[in-house]
């Protein structure tokens, strides 16, 4: 089986990278590491949620590494290996979801085995296939949709 997994959804993360974008207090990345992956990335700009973060990950050890940095920067700035699983947890009120997903997929971070999740508001214009990325899983709970996507 490929670096992606199995279906969009669920599956052993044990030893797949994984990336947390507007990570919060960390706590995506944190259940990432718990079930497995290795390593996990935390990306957060939000100074108030550092402290918070910063001890969420002390949970994890050394396992867990956080950047904190525009999540834009990042993506534009990672030089890295692509990442099995990215999560991607933009603030509902972020208008370039689209642009984002179109600069993760031009990016290293992503190659064709790896599986990109957002998490959006339903009925958000978001969602789906966009340039270089297809649709392979949507689930919706309530006023949240996540796809899964990968590359084309």
């Amino acid at each position: 089986e490929g670096k992606g997994g199995g279906g969009g959804g669920g599956g052993g993360l044990a030893g797949k990278s994984f990336l947390d974008l507007f990570s919060g207090s960390g706590i995506i990345a944190l259940e990432a590491f718990s079930r497995g992956a290795s390593p996990v990335e935390a990306v957060e700009n939000d100074s108030a949620k550092r402290a918070v973060l910063l001890a969420n990950a002390a949970l994890a050890g050394s396992a867990l590494r956080c950047r904190f940095v525009p999540v834009e920067r990042y993506i534009q700035r990672h030089k890295g290996g692509p990442f099995d699983f990215i999560f991607c947890d933009p603030p509902f009120p972020y208008r370039y979801k689209r642009e984002l997903l179109e600069k993760i997929a031009a990016s290293p971070l992503m190659d064709e085995q790896s599986r990109l999740i957002i998490h959006y508001p339903r009925g958000d214009e978001c969602g789906g296939g966009c340039g270089a990325l297809r649709l392979v899983e949507r689930k919706t709970y309530g006023r949240s949709t996540v796809d899964f996507l990968q590359k084309c």
